[in-house]
């Protein structure tokens, strides 16, 4: 078993990763929440099927009483309605504030159900099992917890650390292409952002088997980089923007897809591209950074181009979370493994995004 601390004073946890790390799900909940009776144990329609039957019966050995709740797949379940739907159901199933929720799935029912442990009876326990490679290599970790607003996407949330996450690389083995891809585009910005090595061996894979085969390392070297800057900055104030490495137009082209139309992994692999691009311009990134990532993104089957209105990239930008009094943290290469948050002017900023938009038009 590969086994990571992250090491945040007082709210201390392990990322367990191990196939069949699903079967004793029960000993290792137990071993951090002692005092719990029941668990809510929060999926969504595609991983229930596979997944939450196993994840109970684990649960139900050691003693806890399980509640499983079902919310439908995809982003529209991060949303104020579902979540008021999960508190009426944690609550009827007399979730007390020292039990606890279990996250099990993807992205969005880790933010979704994180959410609802950070503010339900004003906070309880919850433990991450992520289902999704986006999810296990991102997501579950760090304690970032939201749902989406109308205005945009994670504007409602906290930081709720989970008291444990548990990694079966077995699950990785049945999801789709489409959705595998879209959780290497995470992977592939670790080595953008703080591994050249990790890139080049992310290159050498060549694709999904390539990545299968080392799946284990593969997730412990992602969740080891995502610990060290957590540890460095929780709360998203400084070096923890590196992990939006390109985020801030990725969100403009899941905004002009309006959530659906492009996944997650896809706008963030555009994304990069443009920010690699835009470092070139700004003599920031070495010059040919764009093709070199370009390159790696095409083995994995991500897109590398991606339509948006110039009027949507220009609100995307105005509601990055990034932003601050007279300007925004945006997240260039100043060599490939090594990321730093630029403060940029926003109408500069803007400028330069306009003048990279007319190049792709």
């Amino acid at each position: 078993m590969k086994t990571l601390t992250v090491a945040l004073p007082g709210r201390e946890y392990d990322i367990l990763i191990e196939k069949g790390l699903l079967d004793r799900a029960g000993e290792y909940c137990r071993g951090v929440l002692p005092k719990a009776k029941r668990l809510a144990v929060v999926t969504d329609s595609n991983v229930a099927p596979l997944y939450l039957q196993r994840v109970q019966t684990a649960l139900k050995s050691v003693g806890f009483v399980v509640e499983g709740i079902v919310v439908p797949a995809g982003e529209a379940s991060k949303s104020l309605e579902m979540l008021g739907r999960l508190y009426d159901q944690m609550l009827s199933f007399g979730l007390s504030r020292t039990d606890a929720v279990v996250a099990l799935g993807g992205g969005v029912v880790g933010d979704l159900a994180g959410f609802a442990a950070a503010t339900v009876l004003r906070g309880v326990d919850y433990v991450q099992i992520p289902t999704t490679l986006l999810a296990q290599v991102d997501s579950s970790v760090g304690g970032k917890v939201a749902i989406d607003l109308p205005a945009g996407k994670n504007l409602a949330g906290a930081f709720w650390q989970p008291k444990l996450v548990l990694m079966d690389p077995e699950c990785l083995n049945t999801l789709s292409d489409k959705v595998f891809s879209d959780g290497m585009a995470e992977v592939i910005k670790y080595g953008c952002i703080r591994d050249k090595e990790f890139f080049d061996f992310l290159d050498q894979c060549g694709g999904r088997s390539g990545v299968m085969e080392h799946s284990e390392q593969v997730l412990h070297t992602c969740c080891d980089i995502k610990r060290q800057v957590v540890l460095a900055d929780e709360r998203d104030t400084g070096l923890r923007m590196i992990l939006n490495f390109g985020h801030t137009v990725g969100h403009a082209f899941e905004l002009a897809g309006h959530y659906e139309d492009w996944t997650h992994g896809q706008a963030v692999a555009a994304g990069m591209v443009w920010a690699a691009r835009l470092g070139e311009m700004l003599g920031v990134t070495p010059a040919g950074m764009q093709e070199k990532i370009c390159a790696v993104l095409e083995k994995y089957t991500l897109p590398t181009r991606i339509l948006c209105p110039w009027e949507t990239m220009v609100e995307a930008i105005g509601l990055d979370k990034k932003r601050a009094e007279g300007g925004i943290s945006f997240v260039l290469l100043d060599r490939l493994g090594w990321a730093e948050p630029k403060k940029m002017n926003t109408d500069q900023l803007l400028e330069q995004l306009k003048r990279l938009y007319e190049e792709t038009a």
